[in-house]
């Protein structure tokens, strides 16, 4: 396994039963919530034209209450010469998600840790991936699937897992609070991805969701 690199920052014991990266968070709300549940990737999108773009000076703002958990910089469509330049006016940022495979390569020498992010649409998306999976974890890039699909069926369960096998992968859907241990056991992966959001209005937000699973992944004392 390659999360755990000298590109992180690992100053307290993991609290969970499993890697947690929470993707979209743009609020200090969200951020101070997971932080205190010992998530251990928290991902900002950096793109202006992003619904959940977060500013350099909200980024400060927010990261200056937390600790103990690694910062993603999000990106979908930037080139990496962009990324790069973007990334000069956010301090402490660990790793680069990206959703473009071409721009990986351009990523590489970065010192940041690296996740691709891949939208799932069938079965066939999964097997793609698994033809590609010996570069990925020669190249330490995290595989991060995506997918508006709510459940995941035998056939995509049983490919997930053979790509878990061969590379770093985490879940980002098919993730229900009632399935999840199944799910993480069946598939294999190194962990998952959630997603933050928008406040109701500042301080008030409905965690419903994204507490089921939080809750349900902590280590008992």
């Amino acid at each position: 396994m390659y999360l755990r690199t000298d590109k992180f920052k690992h100053t307290r014991k993991m609290a969970l039963k499993t890697f947690v990266k929470i993707s979209q968070v743009n609020n200090l709300t969200d951020a101070r919530y997971c932080a205190g549940m010992y998530v251990n990737w928290m991902g900002f999108s950096l793109e202006e034209n992003n619904a959940n773009y977060l500013s350099p000076e909200k980024y400060k703002e927010i990261t200056d209450w937390l600790s103990g958990v690694s910062y993603v910089a999000e990106f979908e469509h930037s080139h990496p010469e962009n990324i790069l330049k973007t990334l000069q006016a956010y301090e402490g940022i660990d790793a680069i998600e990206v959703s473009q495979e071409v721009h990986i390569p351009m990523l590489l020498n970065t010192g940041k840790a690296l996740i691709f992010k891949v939208s799932i649409q069938s079965a066939e998306d999964i097997r793609e991936l698994i033809a590609k999976a010996p570069g990925f974890k020669e190249n330490q890039v995290t595989v991060l699937l995506d997918s508006s699909i709510e459940k995941l069926s035998e056939e995509m369960i049983s490919l997930i897992a053979d790509l878990s096998e061969q590379t770093q992968v985490l879940l980002g859907f098919g993730l229900d609070a009632s399935t999840l241990e199944t799910t993480l056991d069946q598939t294999g992966v190194y962990g998952i991805s959630l997603k933050g959001g928008t406040e109701i209005s500042p301080g008030l937000k409905d965690f419903d969701e994204l507490a089921e699973i939080l809750e349900l992944l902590e280590v008992e004392d």
